[in-house]
């Protein structure tokens, strides 16, 4: 039986699972490593060592490392269970139905160590809570994205959807931003002993609102009735085989991987961008965030508008360099001559939100075309694994970005001795115009002809 065209009212259902998960890894992405590895005068006391090791490791580099090595195994096991789920529900929704909660609630437990002062035992807490978060992210995350070619049903279809889970996911980024301002404001409303109890307490709320997001694709869409595909039965480790022999697949992954290091670079850094480069209180986050999202958010008309007219990958392409620039210009924040600081800080923001309106909209609806071709091709629907290939990937993206920056911190992290912060910048302009000129080898025009050729059959 042929599915049904998902209606808006669901396409919006959809993507509210992506604000409430968006909103968890923004903490993480944003809180993290400034958490633990603070600048002098944020207020928030050491709980893990802050030795180096080999120079530039230390004790979040390694923790994130081992937990993203974790994520290389769940990854595919998830993606590759999904595409052979035989349920009564569906293939993906039973995933998302069982990783949202917990996913939530170890993402609050990342931010309460058990011990009050510097301790090995806070280490190992935070390695184990990270390594159960990114189990039930990865149990959610895998299949939700795996919907996304079955919910859409044509290139355009594809596209509509990719255009809302880009704005859940910019508002995800918005909600988390909102960190310090709700810490600040609990803070002072209920007199709480320290700043750390009022951080725990503003990403307590902000979790259990994102496990509520989560859990509305699994009430409101039926997957039966608007999905297309069906079961694989292909061992997992020759779907990964299979899945990685795309060439066009190896063009988007590796170019997405580059960019996922450096914006994770920028998104970890940010805090001190603002705080340690341009002495500013690390509130103003809750203000510029916002401001670069609904920005962003102007320009998502033109550019599904674009995409349509002119194609998605030179879009890209421009955007990959495009942020390059952006990036080299954080090497000169707060040396400006001319230009105050607070200036600075939405220059830095609103330039920012040209090319991640697009980056947030076209990538995941190539990715849709990438997996119909393969499906129409091979005669395997295999999407699960291609989304579970591409989150593997962006995780190491991320991981390897955390530990970048975080290594570099070891270079100068304070007011005054700020080199490694600023050196951050200059490394995330390398990332990003590598994956602008890797990605101009996609072929895109050949994979759109073939598609449409293989539907007509």
């Amino acid at each position: 039986m042929k599915p049904e065209k998902l209606p808006l009212k669901k396409q919006i259902g959809y993507a509210i699972g992506q604000l409430g998960w968006s909103t968890l890894v923004n903490i993480i992405g944003i809180q993290l490593v400034y958490f633990y590895i603070p600048p002098s005068d944020s207020g928030i006391p050491n709980f893990i060592t802050q030795t180096t090791f080999l120079v530039v490791l230390n004790a979040i580099v390694i923790v994130a490392a081992l937990g993203r090595l974790w994520d290389a195994i769940t990854d595919p096991i998830i993606g590759n269970m999904s595409d052979r789920w035989k349920g009564p529900n569906g293939r993906r929704i039973p995933f998302l139905k069982f990783g949202a909660i917990p996913a939530a609630f170890f993402c609050v437990m990342m931010f309460w160590p058990i011990a009050s002062g510097e301790s090995f035992t806070n280490v190992v807490w935070l390695f184990a809570m990270q390594t159960l978060f990114y189990l039930f992210l990865t149990i959610y995350v895998t299949p939700f994205f795996a919907l996304l070619p079955e919910l859409g049903h044509t290139p355009n279809e594809k596209l509509n959807l990719s255009t809302w889970i880009s704005v859940t996911y910019a508002l995800g980024i918005i909600v988390a931003s909102q960190v310090p301002g709700i810490a600040s404001a609990l803070q002072t409303t209920f007199d709480l002993p320290d700043r750390v109890t009022s951080i725990q307490y503003a990403i307590s709320i902000l979790a259990v609102v994102s496990a509520i997001l989560m859990f509305y694709p699994v009430i409101s869409i039926d997957e039966k009735k608007y999905c297309s595909g069906s079961v694989s039965d292909i061992p997992m480790f020759e779907a990964v085989k299979k899945t990685f022999k795309n060439k066009n697949f190896i063009y988007y992954v590796v170019a997405d991987f580059s960019y996922f290091m450096g914006v994770t670079i920028l998104l970890t850094g940010l805090l001190y961008y603002i705080t340690v480069l341009l002495g500013l209180e690390e509130d103003l986050m809750g203000v510029l965030l916002p401001i670069m999202v609904v920005l962003s958010f102007l320009f998502y008309p033109i550019v599904n508008v674009l995409a349509k007219k002119y194609g998605k990958k030179n879009l890209i392409v421009y955007s990959f360099l495009f942020i390059s620039l952006i990036f080299f210009g954080i090497f000169f924040l707060g040396k400006i001559p001319g230009v105050p600081n607070v200036a600075q800080a939405f220059l830095l923001v609103i330039f920012y939100a040209i090319p991640i309106s697009f980056l947030g909209i076209l990538p995941n609806a190539v990715l849709a075309d990438i997996a119909e071709h393969d499906a129409l091709k091979n005669g395997v629907h295999q999407e699960g694994m291609f989304y579970a290939a591409r989150t593997l990937m962006q995780k190491f993206g991320q991981t390897f970005g955390v530990l970048v920056f975080a290594g570099l911190t070891s270079l100068g992290k304070d007011v005054g001795d700020d080199f490694g912060v600023r050196v951050s910048g200059l490394v995330g302009f390398v990332l990003c115009f590598f994956a602008g000129v890797y990605f101009y080898k996609y072929k895109e025009k050949e994979l759109i002809e073939e598609t449409l050729e293989l539907q007509a059959k």
